[in-house]
Formats: structure tokens, sequence, C-alpha cells
């Protein structure tokens, strides 16, 4: 399975890397860090980041993996992120294109008008800023559907091509 999550992984290359340059351009003004999770609620995630999280899992080591699973069982049901322990992703690495871009500044459309977010924490002394310095979320779910539904073709997945819960990826 791993080569049919190459075009995903070049995603993930693309989508880290705009991100380290926003961060890295708005100097000092993005608080979130390691064990900041005031955002991470439960999601769902399209098939493709579940084959990541998947993969990832399968590569630790047995006792790794399952108390992983374990903990997520435990916490399914909460409005928090299941893989949260201690403000802390468990499974980091394959986090989804979302927790990656959480708290940037982005922009998107709801409605047919375009509006502008980003953590509330960040950005307090800032009135404006150039499209460089934000992620336009339009675009990136465009690909992240395009690169979702190449992964479904190639890899003849069993699985719903619907959005699945981060619980039902991990426990499953």
């Amino acid at each position: 399975m791993p080569h049919f999550l190459d075009n995903y992984k070049q995603l993930i290359t693309m989508v880290d890397a705009l991100c380290s340059t926003i961060s890295s351009a708005l100097d000092g003004q993005i608080t979130c860090s390691a064990g900041c999770s005031s955002c991470c609620t439960s999601i769902t995630v399209f098939p493709v980041e579940a084959a990541a999280m998947r993969e990832t899992l399968a590569n630790l080591p047995d006792h790794e993996a399952e108390e992983i699973r374990r903990h997520v069982s435990e916490h399914a049901d909460d409005e928090r992120c299941p893989l949260l322990f201690n403000h802390r992703c468990l499974l980091y690495e394959a986090r989804p294109i979302i927790c990656r871009t959480h708290g940037l500044p982005i922009i998107y459309t709801n409605d047919g008008r375009r509006s502008s977010d980003c953590c509330p924490l960040n950005l307090t002394n800032t009135e404006s800023l150039p499209g460089s310095r934000v992620i336009d979320l339009d675009k990136l779910n465009t690909l992240l559907v395009a690169v979702n539904s190449i992964y479904l073709s190639q890899s003849n997945a069993t699985e719903s091509p619907e959005r699945l819960t981060i619980a039902g990826v991990i426990t499953r």
C-alpha cells in the first residue's frame, strides 16, 4: 500500500513547507506550539488520511500501537481529539492536514463569501496580512479531495469514500 500514499505524502510535504514558511515569516506572532491543544477537537478524516495514520500506527512497536489504540478507544466519544494525551498528539507524525494548518491564518469561502480566520491567540497585534502569509483553505481542500480520489481509485480501498472518525480509523 505505501505507493498508494505517495501523492498524499507529497501533499503533506508541501503543506508542512507552507506552514513553516508562514510561521517563520510571522516570527513571534504565532503562539501555537507543542502542548497547545485547545483547538484539538474530534474530527473526521478522508480515507487517504486514515490510510496514512494506519500505516504510521502499523510501523510503531506493537506495545506502543496497542497503547494508542487503547487510549483512543477510551476517548472515542469525547469532544476532544481521542489522540490527545497530556495535550500532545499520540500520532503527531501522521496528523491530518487540518491539524497541520490549525492556528495559522486561513482564508476560505462560506456561503459564497470569502472569510478569514486564525487562532485567537495568534496575530493579536496584526491588522492585515499579505496573501503569501495566509493558507487558502479552499485550494488546499481541493488538492486533498483530488489526492483522496486518486488514492481510492488506485488502492481499491474497501472503506467508504466518506470521511471517517479518528476513533474508527485507529480502533478498526
